[in-house]
């Protein structure tokens, strides 16, 4: 089978659900690929908007199946029955009986795989699909997919920018909003896809045209074997064939090139690839010789985001995008909100929210990007992190650190008085403390480098009480 059939990803918008290429190609490569037919008994696994995006997907293409939710009133519960009302719907736990029939699952990414139900069923034969892999059997369109423990929406939303810029019809999203499934459509010619681990791990079929993993740093390690175990559901981006894209300062992701397979590299530190160096006594954006864009060009904070917009420019190179398009898309980007952004600047001092920084390598690029110290805020829910490898960036970049969260008493324990630490209850004490900390000329940084499950209901609901507690300051 052409390895063209199975290619595509994610997102343009809420876009009506269409199969891309006909009924019947689609189901062929179904078939074929997951041995999905209509003779499959399909659980659907969690009702929420991946869910939806999987049950209107099979739905159109006449396949069958149940959707189960350990909630008793999943989100969009009331949504599906309305829209297909004879689909057998089990809430309130995970029944055994529908497990035990189920020819395949597919398992939404926020349902853990240890789940005793799931891990039994797959045991017993049960095959384990994604959505990710029903969008890639349904579009033969160029796919660049993008996946790292930290910069994946930030890349994203860089590289579809300077599709657009470049004058092609771009579908930007998958982990980072729309479901996959969502946003097929026909005009589409470029996918540009954020995939995040649970994405992947789950994924059999993905044949990008171009691929990269970021950085690989200490995440969700409540939910994957390890680093190692994670970093191995990171390289699932690069099933198939196409152009991979490396991170050279990652040692972890530097080890996952392959031989054989066309290699690109970015780095900020080494001379290749598309990398930071010194031209005509300023700093450049280079593609090996080729100067492509100063850096002060770029407005974003951080050292961090000079590599994401590297890695953007690396990828887009490989699907022949206008350079001059690229360029220009980066200089008009703004940053995405929770990431280094900017919120005010108050007496001297500048406020800014990071709270999207929920694992420890994302902190630590936030404090690598400074050339003065900072008034480090963190805390929250550590996924079981080791904490001393925050640390050396502590100790580099931070003047002191106010901690708050579940696992405040942890990170106080790893720093273990390298810098003075401030412990508070809540974002908006942490604010309170902080003025009196910082001084005319310094940074406060919100960069939690934990989840802010143990406190609040997102990074976004964290990153807006700073952010408010911040302006509220100012007023």
């Amino acid at each position: 089978m052409d390895n063209n059939l199975c290619t595509g990803f994610d997102r343009v918008g809420n876009v009506e659900i269409k199969i891309v290429m006909d009924s019947d190609t689609v189901s062929r490569a179904l078939d074929i690929q997951l041995s999905l037919n209509k003779e499959s008994k399909i659980l659907v696994v969690g009702l929420g908007e991946t869910g939806f995006s999987v049950a209107k997907f099979l739905h159109r293409l006449s396949l069958p199946f149940a959707v189960i939710d350990s909630r008793d009133k999943p989100p969009l519960n009331d949504a599906l029955l309305a829209d297909y009302p004879d689909t057998p719907v089990f809430t309130g736990g995970f029944d055994k009986a529908a497990f035990d029939v189920a020819t395949h699952l597919i398992v939404s990414p926020g349902v853990s795989l240890q789940e005793a139900s799931i891990n039994r069923a797959l045991l017993k034969g049960a095959k384990l699909v994604s959505d990710i892999d029903l969008f890639a059997c349904s579009t033969d369109k160029p796919i660049a997919a993008i996946t790292g423990s930290n910069g994946k929406s930030t890349v994203t939303t860089m590289l579809g920018s300077m599709g657009v810029a470049s004058g092609i019809k771009t579908a930007i999203g998958g982990n980072l909003g729309t479901p996959a499934l969502d946003l097929l459509d026909e005009t589409v010619e470029l996918y540009v896809i954020e995939l995040s681990s649970f994405q992947l791990e789950r994924a059999s079929v993905l044949n990008a045209q171009v691929a990269t993993v970021l950085n690989v740093s200490a995440d969700h390690l409540d939910r994957h074997d390890g680093i190692d175990g994670y970093a191995k559901e990171k390289q699932k981006v690069f099933l198939g064939d196409g152009v991979m894209v490396l991170n050279e300062d990652d040692s972890i992701v530097r080890e996952m090139e392959r031989q054989g397979r066309k290699t690109i590299f970015f780095s900020t530190h080494k001379n290749k690839g598309f990398h930071l160096r010194q031209y005509q006594g300023e700093s450049w954006l280079m593609n090996e010789d080729q100067p492509l864009m100063r850096r002060q060009e770029l407005p974003l904070e951080g050292l961090h985001n000079v590599a994401n917009a590297l890695a953007a420019m690396a990828m887009g190179g490989e699907i022949e995008l206008n350079v001059t398009a690229m360029c220009n898309a980066l200089r008009k980007f703004k940053g995405l909100s929770h990431r280094m952004q900017r919120v005010a600047e108050f007496r001297g001092v500048t406020w800014v929210n990071d709270s999207k920084a929920t694992n420890i390598g994302a902190c630590v690029a936030a404090l690598e990007g400074y050339q003065h110290k900072v008034v480090l805020i963190a805390g929250g829910d550590a996924k079981g992190a080791d904490m001393t490898e925050l640390v050396p960036a502590v100790k580099e970049s931070a003047k002191c650190v106010v901690l708050m969260g579940k696992d405040a008493d942890v990170i106080d324990s790893a720093i273990n008085g390298c810098v003075p630490t401030y412990k508070v209850e809540t974002v908006q004490q942490a604010v309170a403390i902080a003025v009196g900390l910082a001084k005319e000329g310094d940074s406060v940084l919100l960069s939690p480098a934990c989840a802010s499950i143990d406190q609040y209901k997102s990074y976004q609901d964290r990153g807006d009480k700073f952010t408010a507690a911040v302006l509220a300051l100012v007023a």
